[in-house]
């Protein structure tokens, strides 16, 4: 079994749902959540808030992937973006059902739930969010 099956398991509410949190004292969103504000530290503690997140950003910036790692291989090539959630965190994801050539910085995408990857010695199949263009 992989290392990470058992974190990945405890973390599906925020993989699934798009679950961030937000600083009840000055009301910065995180994803995935955190404990504490950084900012805030110590007047933040137990002032975070769960936040389910819209899902919708923009590409900040982007690469296509043409040498993928092990298990990704035979998807090549494919975009890997950081998108700025419309909340304000950043994430990296897959771009998903678009043409490589049509993928741009400030391009609009909305999040979609796919399967991530799956593990033949377990069989266990990943599932998680990648983004697709906003249409």
């Amino acid at each position: 079994m992989k290392e990470g099956v058992a974190r990945f398991w405890r973390e599906i509410p925020q993989r699934y749902n798009f679950i961030g949190n937000k600083c009840g004292t000055c009301e910065r969103v995180f994803f995935p959540p955190r404990e504490s504000c950084p900012d805030c530290r110590r007047k933040s503690m137990g002032k975070m808030k769960e936040t389910k997140l819209s899902g919708k950003g923009e590409v900040v910036t982007y690469t296509i992937i043409h040498v993928g790692p092990e298990d990704f291989e035979e998807q090549t090539p494919y975009p890997i973006a950081i998108i700025k959630l419309e909340e304000g965190p950043q994430v990296t994801a897959q771009i998903v059902d678009c043409p490589l050539d049509e993928v741009k910085i400030g391009m609009k995408v909305e999040s979609t739930f796919r399967k991530i990857q799956q593990d033949g010695h377990t069989g266990a199949i990943y599932y998680g969010y990648k983004f697709k263009k906003l249409r």
